[in-house]
């Protein structure tokens, strides 16, 4: 059986850039998308018109600037919303407008002061109106992850009978465990007759720590659309990561699931939005975290120098990065102290290197880290 295609919807430039003090302008707006293009994101959600005239403008900029991907722009279920949105997109070499409405019984009755049918009956006329005025139409059930699922499939089914082209199940508040979500994506594909006519996507937060594997789960359960963000940025605890699942469906061949995403441009990528949205990735994030190819442990240092894949299931140079380190710790062992030696030139007798090692860990326990020009010393001591 052939592999399927799981698109890929990037949100770092409306949902990731919600994140206090991350706003980006238009021209750093156009550097990303341009940069999203190049790395073979399918989709850009490039940010939500009405909510200013900046989010407006950069669309705009976005939609001239690039040609590969589909460019999106979300909106309310409001008539308003999305004909500023649909303005925006106008010079979209394909455009879709992402419209939408809450659906689980906490936003119908809390957010909305509204009930089940009227729901259903905004969500219906959003599609309809958007389908007119664009290539493509995505609708979300906000808050999905809570939603009754015998409700949210009557959403879904009368969603894709207005004409939704893809319709989001968004675990909005990171709620769902991964058996949970990947159940409610099982559940829709088996009791909505015309799930055939539209791709069902993910869009899963991080509150609780799983956005990416209740991505997965809804994969591998039949979503053929994952939305994420670059370095997993967001609201609140953030979103699912792009790196993590390019890499999750790469790694795992037997998935049959593959993405258009060229993973070598991986780090580069992550710096680039680290960079221009003045936020730190964290030392050990996945992938594109500074220790994610780092080995400080003696034993897994020992086991590293053997044999790469004895603690890598990743080659580094797949993302980008030039290769593993090996980093000099009061956990180091012999194995780790002997290759940086050689590395630098220095050929050490056992015997030596036995009384090299009990200085080298009495300098590690001080130092915490060290560097050649510590063993340079340390050897010619």
């Amino acid at each position: 059986m052939d592999a399927a295609k799981v698109h890929i919807f990037d949100t770092t430039l409306r949902d990731g850039e919600q994140v206090p003090g991350c706003q980006l302008n238009t021209e750093e707006k156009v550097i990303v998308a341009q940069a999203l293009e190049n790395l073979g994101v399918d989709i850009i959600e490039a940010g939500f018109p009405i909510s200013s005239p900046g989010d407006f403008e950069a669309v705009e900029a976005v939609c001239r600037a690039v040609s590969e991907p589909t460019i999106c722009a979300l909106s309310r279920a409001v008539k308003k919303d999305i004909d500023v949105a649909a303005k925006a997109l106008r010079y979209a070499k394909h455009g879709r407008i992402h419209t939408g409405i809450g659906t689980s019984a906490y936003h119908i009755q809390h957010k909305f002061n509204s009930n089940p049918e009227e729901i259903i009956r905004r969500g219906v006329e959003a599609v309809k109106y958007a389908k007119g005025l664009t290539d493509e139409v995505e609708f979300y059930a906000e808050d999905a992850g809570r939603t009754d699922n015998a409700f949210l499939a009557q959403v879904v089914e009368a969603m894709i009978d207005a004409g939704a082209d893809v319709v989001n199940i968004p675990d909005t508040t990171g709620y769902c465990l991964p058996n949970e979500y990947g159940e409610k994506i099982a559940y829709l594909k088996q009791h909505v007759s015309n799930i055939d006519r539209a791709i069902i996507s993910t869009h899963c937060h991080n509150d609780l720590g799983m956005a990416t594997a209740n991505s997965i789960a809804g994969v591998m359960n039949g979503a053929r659309q994952i939305e994420v963000t670059m370095n997993g940025i967001g609201e609140r605890a953030g979103n699912t990561s792009l790196e993590e699942v390019a890499m999750i469906l790469k790694s795992h061949q037997h998935l049959n699931l593959y993405t258009k995403i060229q993973s070598i441009q991986l780090a580069k990528m992550s710096k680039l939005i680290s960079s221009m949205m003045r936020m730190p990735v964290q030392p050990n994030k996945a992938i594109v975290g500074r220790n994610a190819f780092a080995h400080s442990s003696g034993i897994h240092q020992d086991g590293m120098l053997k044999h790469r894949e004895n603690y890598e299931i990743i080659d580094p140079k797949e993302v980008g990065v030039e290769s593993s380190e090996i980093i000099l710790t009061a956990r180091s062992g012999r194995a780790a102290l002997r290759h940086r030696l050689e590395c630098l030139g220095h050929t050490v007798e056992p015997q030596r290197l036995d009384n090299l090692y009990e200085k080298f860990l009495e300098m590690a326990d001080e130092k915490k880290v060290i560097e050649d020009g510590d063993l340079c010393h340390l050897v010619a001591s």
